[in-house]
C-alpha cells in the first residue's frame, strides 16, 4: 500500500505515465507534464540533491510562485526522506533568516533571481546555507556565487548519479514510511517568531483522501494553482490531494495571468480565501458601473431575483415555477456570462477558507449558480476539520466535521478538535507544543464558536480577538471584531478593515478603501486625486465610506447578540495595510495588536473625541528602503441604530 507522496506518485506515473500531471504557462504557451516525465524528472533532481549531500531528515527550503519544477522538488527531497520547507516567496528576505536557521537549513531551491537575491543577502546571517538552486535564469547569467546554480545543473548530475548507483533511488523511496516527517510549514508568526509546524505524509494525506471522499475528487478534475505554496491550503489543494486523486494542477505563468489562467483553464475545483473572492467581486461590480444604463438596469433586476431564489436552488429546495423561471432567464442572460468571465463556468466545487468570509459575499456567489462552500481548519490540522455538505450550506457555519474529526466547544467558548490530521509537534518548540495539544489528544484551536442544533459548526472570531463592551449602553455585549470586519469589506469600495471595542465603552474602526474600486468611482464623477492618500482623505470618498458603514451598523442593529457591534466612529488610513510593515501577515489577516500600537495616536484621537489627527508613517518598499507618508485624517461619525428586537 502506498503511503507516502513520492510511492503515490509512482502509483500514478506507472499505472498512468501519459495522463497529465502538471501544467506550467510560459509565454503564453502551457506546457504539459505527464506523471511519467514528472517521474523522471524527480528520480534526476532527488539524485542530484543526494550527490549534494541532501540527509534523511534534513530540510530544505523551496521557495517560488507555483512552478512544476519546484512542485517535483520537494517530491525528490521526499524521496530521499528529506523535508521540503516552503516559504512565502512574497516575504523580504530577513523574514527568511529565522526559518532557515531554526531548520538548520543548508540547501535551497528557488523560482528565480529574485529569491536568490533574498538568500545571498542572508548568508551572513545563515553561514550554513551552502547550495542554491534556481529555477528561471533569467537576469542571472554573470552570477558568480558559490554553491548558486541552475535546476538544470542538478537535473544533470543527478542523471550521472542514477546511472552510476542503481536502485539507489528506488531503495530510497521504499525506505519511506507514512509516519515520516513530510513537509514543514511556518505560521505567520503573528505575537513572535514564526512557528515550524511538522506533518506526516500519514496526517497530510489521510485529510487529503477525507476530502476526496467528501466531494467525490477524481483524475478528471482540474485545479488552478495560484496561491502561495507555503501556504497549508494551497498545499494540499494543489499537492496533498494532487497525489491522493491524481487531478490535473496548473500553474500560472505570473500573478498578473491568473484572471486569464483561470478562463483558459475553467478548472472544476477551485479554493480561495476570501480576499480573493472579494477581489473578484471588486472587478465585477467596476464592470457594472462601466456599463451602459440598459445593462445596469438588467444586472440589478436579474441579481435581485438571483438572491431571492439563487442559493434555495443550489440548495435543491422547493422553489415556485414562476421564480425558477425567471432565475432561468437571469442565468441565459447574466449569470452565465459572469461566470464564465470569472473562469467559473466548470467549478463543480469551490471553497473558501482561511479566515470568515462575509455572509453577503458568500450568498452572493451562490446566487450566480457556482457552489461555492466553506471549511474550517489550520495549519496544524491539515486543513480539514469541518466542511460543508451539498444542500446543507449556511452563510454563517463552516459545516459539519468532516470523517475522523471530533470538536468539543469548552466552558470558555474555544474550540477543540481530534483528528488523525493533527501536527507531530511545532519544531524545536515543546513548550508551544503543549499549550496547543492536550494530554488526551485533543487540539486547542483558538478558535471561539458552537455548534449549532443541526450540529453545523460557527465560529464567532479568534478567541483573544472576542471581547466585552465595557460601560455605556451596551455594557457587557458581545464584540466579534472580525463578524464586523467582514461586513464591511463586502462592500466593493472596502479592501480592509480593523474594528476595536474590547474593554471599551463603543466600536470604532480604521478602513482601507479598494483603490481601484474607488478610483473608477472618482474618476466616473470628475474627482480628481493625486494618489491614495489623496483619495483617502477626498470628503466624497467619506462620505461614501460612511454609507456603507451606516449600512453594516443597520444589518447590526438586528442581531440582538451582536447590536452593541455597531460602528459609533471610523477613519480611512492614509496608507494600505502591508505585509512589509508588520500590519498583516503573509496570508493578509489582521495584526490587530500592532496596528493598535502602531497608530495609537489614531485609537485615541478616535475615543477622545477629535475631529482629525495629524499622523506620519515609515513604509517599507520592495527593494527594502524606507519611507514616510504623513497626512491629516478626518474622523467621522457613523450612524447608530436601536436595537431591533427579533419576533419570537
Amino acid at each position: 500500500m502506498q503511503t507516502t507522496f513520492p510511492q503515490l506518485m509512482w502509483t500514478h506515473a506507472t499505472q498512468r505515465p501519459d495522463a497529465p500531471a502538471l501544467r506550467g504557462r510560459s509565454f503564453g504557451i502551457w506546457q504539459t507534464i505527464t506523471w511519467a516525465q514528472l517521474g523522471a524528472m524527480v528520480r534526476e533532481l532527488a539524485c542530484g540533491l543526494a550527490e549534494a549531500g541532501l540527509q534523511r531528515g534534513e530540510h530544505l527550503v523551496v521557495i517560488g510562485e507555483n512552478r512544476p519544477r519546484l512542485y517535483a522538488a520537494m517530491l525528490a527531497a521526499q524521496s530521499l526522506g528529506a523535508i521540503p520547507v516552503p516559504l512565502y516567496q512574497d516575504a523580504v528576505g530577513a523574514e527568511f533568516a529565522f526559518p532557515i536557521n531554526n531548520a538548520e537549513v543548508r540547501f535551497a531551491v528557488v523560482e528565480d533571481q529574485e529569491q536568490v537575491d533574498k538568500l545571498l543577502e542572508l548568508r551572513e546571517q545563515c553561514p550554513q546555507l551552502a547550495r542554491i538552486w534556481y529555477d528561471d535564469p533569467r537576469g542571472l547569467r554573470h552570477y558568480a556565487e558559490p554553491g548558486l546554480a541552475p535546476l538544470d545543473a542538478l537535473i544533470e548530475s543527478g542523471r550521472a548519479y542514477d546511472a552510476s548507483h542503481r536502485g539507489f533511488y528506488d531503495a530510497e523511496v521504499a525506505a519511506g514510511k507514512p509516519d515520516d516527517v513530510a513537509a514543514m510549514f511556518f505560521t505567520s508568526g503573528t505575537t513572535g517568531n514564526p512557528k515550524g509546524v511538522v506533518h506526516t505524509h500519514f496526517t497530510l494525506l489521510d485529510r487529503a483522501a477525507a476530502g476526496k471522499a467528501f466531494d467525490k475528487l477524481t483524475e478528471n478534475d482540474e485545479v488552478l494553482a495560484y496561491l502561495p505554496p507555503a501556504w497549508i491550503g494551497q498545499n494540499i489543494f494543489s499537492y496533498a490531494q494532487w497525489l491522493a486523486c491524481g487531478y490535473v494542477v496548473n500553474c500560472p505563468e505570473s500573478a498578473s495571468t491568473v484572471t486569464i489562467d483561470l478562463k483558459e483553464i475553467g478548472p472544476t475545483y477551485y479554493f480561495a480565501p476570501p480576499r480573493v473572492f472579494e477581489g473578484l467581486l471588486t472587478s465585477v461590480t467596476i464592470r457594472m458601473e462601466d456599463a451602459g444604463a440598459p445593462k445596469r438596469w438588467l444586472y440589478k433586476t436579474c441579481m435581485a431575483v438571483a438572491r431571492r431564489v439563487g442559493p434555495a436552488l443550489m440548495d435543491g429546495k422547493p422553489v415556485a415555477l414562476l421564480d425558477r423561471l425567471k432565475y432561468r432567464l437571469g442565468d441565459w442572460l447574466i449569470f452565465g456570462p459572469l461566470r464564465n468571465t470569472l473562469g467559473f463556468s466548470r467549478v463543480r466545487v469551490a471553497y473558501t477558507a482561511g479566515e470568515a468570509i462575509g455572509p453577503d459575499l458568500f450568498t452572493f456567489y451562490r446566487s450566480i449558480g457556482i457552489n461555492l462552500k466553506q471549511l474550517y481548519g489550520q495549519t496544524e490540522t491539515a486543513v480539514f476539520v469541518c466542511i460543508q455538505p451539498d444542500h446543507e450550506v449556511k452563510d454563517d457555519t463552516v459545516g459539519v466535521p468532516i470523517a475522523g474529526v471530533e470538536i468539543k466547544v469548552i466552558d470558555s467558548g474555544e474550540i477543540l478538535v481530534k483528528s488523525p490530521g493533527l501536527l507531530k509537534e511545532y519544531y524545536k518548540n515543546p513548550a508551544a507544543t503543549a499549550e496547543v495539544l492536550t494530554d488526551d489528544g485533543w487540539y486547542r484551536t483558538g478558535d471561539a464558536g458552537f455548534l449549532d442544533a443541526g450540529g453545523h459548526l460557527k465560529i464567532i472570531d479568534r478567541a483573544k480577538d472576542v471581547g466585552r463592551l465595557f460601560g455605556g449602553p451596551h455594557d457587557g455585549a458581545l464584540f466579534a471584531p472580525k463578524y464586523v470586519e467582514n461586513k464591511l469589506k463586502f462592500f466593493p469600495y472596502i479592501k480592509e478593515a480593523v474594528a476595536f471595542g474590547d474593554r471599551r465603552e463603543r466600536v470604532c474602526a480604521f478602513v482601507n478603501i479598494d483603490f481601484e474600486a474607488v478610483g473608477n468611482w472618482a474618476e466616473k464623477r470628475n474627482l480628481p486625486y493625486a494618489g491614495y492618500t489623496d483619495l483617502a482623505g477626498k470628503p466624497e470618498v467619506y462620505q461614501l465610506v460612511r454609507e456603507c458603514v451606516d449600512q453594516v451598523n443597520a444589518d447590526l442593529s438586528q442581531d440582538d447578540r451582536l447590536a452593541g457591534c455597531q460602528i459609533h466612529r471610523f477613519l480611512v488610513l492614509h496608507k494600505e495595510l502591508d505585509a512589509d510593515d508588520g500590519e498583516l501577515t503573509r496570508t493578509r489577516k489582521v495584526r490587530r495588536g500592532q496596528i493598535a500600537e502602531k497608530y495609537a495616536v489614531l485609537l485615541d484621537a478616535l475615543y477622545g473625541g477629535k475631529s482629525e489627527q495629524f499622523i506620519e508613517t515609515v513604509v517599507k518598499f520592495e527593494d527594502g528602503r524606507t519611507g514616510s507618508v504623513s497626512a491629516t485624517l478626518k474622523i467621522a461619525d457613523a450612524k447608530v441604530f436601536p436595537v431591533m428586537k427579533r419576533a419570537a
